[in-house]
Parts: structure tokens; sequence; C-alpha cells
């Protein structure tokens, strides 16, 4: 699989989703925003580990 945008990428749509009231879980992620939850698994090893990293940075 190659990916379609680069590790801050995802960090910052996930601070985005969150910073606008959304909804990270897993489940409503790989829903409404499939390709963020491909490339987050890509660069993570769990969409947890990606929500971690988006809260640490």
């Amino acid at each position: 699989m190659e990916a379609t945008f680069d590790a801050d990428e995802v960090i910052t749509r996930i601070r985005t989703i969150q910073s606008n009231g959304g909804s990270v879980s897993k489940k409503h992620v790989k829903q409404s925003d499939p390709e963020l939850m491909r490339n987050a698994l890509f660069y993570f090893p769990s969409w947890e580990h990606a929500l971690k990293s988006a809260e640490n940075l």
C-alpha cells in the first residue's frame, strides 16, 4: 500500500477533526475518512498510536 500523505498530515488531520468537535473513534473515521485511516495505519502500528501521537506533539 502506498501512503497518499505523510505522517505529519495524518496528525494534522486528526487534530483538525478534534478541534472541530468531530469524533475520532476508529469506526467513525473508517466510515467518514477511510483515506485518513489507511494512512494512519501505514505510519503507526494502530489507530490508538496515531491518536496518542496527535495528543503528544
